[in-house]
């Protein structure tokens, strides 16, 4: 998708309670006694309305499971803006679970039925029924299911486990569940355009060479904790028709062994994250990159260890550190800024007393690029806006001495206050950035900053341009997939 998301557009049952709370506290309510219903319901439907504003449809997701007593206030406000919009303007799709019994080998459509006589029970009925399943539900089975939720035979949607969620939106256009949308809402559009998926499977099953990229992180036992990363370096490899092997590095296994299980790697990659833990691998693995003239992509607090890196063994800054770390460094040269601008230009202070959460610098921002430099070629322009999420930023005192040393400094926040990128201009590919650009790709488009990073893997792992033919990628899904579309 191509929607750029706003801070109304998520909110949580906390943000919900806090609102009310204060509400409450303001005599909002004339001394009432505070309910589930209406009022948190109330705020709830007020949330929604606010994250739909401008939209013609909004796609409104509830998470958990029905049942669970957390979002049970949530579905009670999207059964009351089912009455209050009426039926023809509101639509409910339930996503169920129809599990394959490999003992007795069939599917079970019980926790279906369960799952929808639940909603049933607090006065939902679903229009459409999506089954998750890790292969196709049987005719049979969908007629079923159909029969005991009281849900159109045509709207049970079989969604199966597939090689590649960017499959998704071809195997549900396969089975019309678009045009079941517009026949609920009485929308007369033309057929849904999906070449640009289809173009998106053909690079991920037929890339043309691959590329081995070290990611150098802490919370690498768990990499759901990289989704986005994960995922941006696939639409990276997308547009530069590249498959990407990712490789997990435990930084804090850098730091026992050394940098050689580096060795193999055609780009480094250091995410972001918060603490002490393991941060002196990662300060290795920059220094590594750009000894070895491997590319490198810092993000974060990969930028911050860059320079940390870059001041102790090139400008000479020994001890050189973040004051998150070492509080009492004697080259503060990534410390906690107390004042900036929103994106909104209000002045924001903090301290290191504040609230971790309260007081990070969030959201999107914009940023200056100077002309010429690495980021300012891939982004082709010369504000951008990108999203944050930090407490801690470079010492911009440092600024002159470093860039002296040959650090370059090519993005800063609007009003010059804050470092947003550097590079190395020695380097062939080498450039840390304070944002995250990971929040802001996609499938079809990429980022640039993704995007050219593959791009320089692929130039590291061939410089001499030629090309190794990809053979084994397994296309019979995508063969399939065509021939159903």
């Amino acid at each position: 998708m191509r929607f750029r998301a706003k801070r109304s557009n998520n909110f949580t049952a906390g943000q919900i309670y806090e609102s009310v709370i204060r509400k409450e506290r303001r005599g909002d309510y004339l001394g009432g006694t505070v309910q589930v219903i209406p009022h948190i319901t109330d705020e709830i439907k007020a949330s929604v309305r606010r994250g739909a504003e401008g939209a013609d449809v909004a796609l409104v997701e509830i998470g958990g499971t029905v049942g669970d007593i957390e979002s049970l206030p949530f579905l009670e406000a999207i059964r009351q803006m089912g009455v209050e919009m009426g039926r023809k303007h509101t639509l409910y799709m339930h996503l169920t679970l129809v599990p394959y019994m490999k003992a007795s080998g069939e599917v079970k459509t019980k926790p279906t039925q369960h799952s929808v006589k639940e909603l049933r029970s607090i006065g939902i009925q679903p229009d459409i029924l999506v089954c998750r399943s890790d292969r196709p539900v049987p005719d049979n089975e969908r007629k079923k299911i159909a029969l005991f939720t009281n849900v159109e035979e045509k709207a049970v949607i079989s969604s199966v486990d597939v090689s590649s969620i960017y499959k998704i939106p071809l195997w549900l256009h396969s089975q019309s569940l678009d045009n079941i949308v517009l026949e609920k809402f009485q929308l007369d559009l033309p057929q849904a355009d999906l070449t640009d998926w289809k173009d998106v499977m053909h690079a991920i099953e037929f890339p043309e060479v691959e590329v081995n990229i070290f990611m150098v992180g802490k919370y690498v036992d768990l990499t759901e904790s990289y989704k986005s990363l994960n995922e941006s370096l696939i639409h990276a490899g997308i547009q530069a028709k590249t498959k990407v092997n990712i490789h997990y590095v435990d930084s804090e296994n850098i730091e026992v062994s050394g940098t050689n299980m580096l060795a193999d790697a055609d780009a480094i990659l250091v995410p972001g994250g918060f603490g002490s833990r393991g941060i002196e691998g990662k300060i290795m693995a920059a220094q590594y990159a750009r000894e070895h003239k491997v590319p490198y992509l810092g993000i974060c607090l990969g930028m911050q260890v860059a320079v940390i890196e870059y001041a102790r063994n090139v400008a000479g800054l020994e001890g050189a550190h973040s004051t998150e770390i070492m509080i009492d460094t004697p080259h503060p040269v990534i410390a906690l800024i107390e004042e900036w601008q929103d994106r909104d230009g209000q002045v924001e202070k903090r301290d290191a007393d504040s609230d971790l959460g309260g007081t990070m610098r969030l959201g999107a921002q914009e940023c200056k690029l100077e002309e010429g430099s690495l980021v300012h070629e891939l982004y082709q322009e010369e504000v951008i806006r990108e999203r944050h999420r930090h407490r801690y930023e470079f010492n911009s005192f440092f600024l002159q001495q470093l860039n002296d040393a040959g650090l370059s400094f090519t993005g800063k926040s609007i009003d010059d206050h804050l470092v947003e990128v550097v590079e190395i201009a020695e380097h062939p590919w080498y450039l840390g950035c304070q944002f995250h650009p990971e929040f802001t790709s996609t499938p079809r488009d990429g980022h640039p900053l993704f995007t050219g990073f593959v791009k320089a893997a692929r130039k590291k792992r061939f410089p001499d341009g030629e090309t190794a033919e990809y053979s084994d990628a397994d296309t019979s899904n995508v063969i399939s997939l065509t021939d159903k579309i």
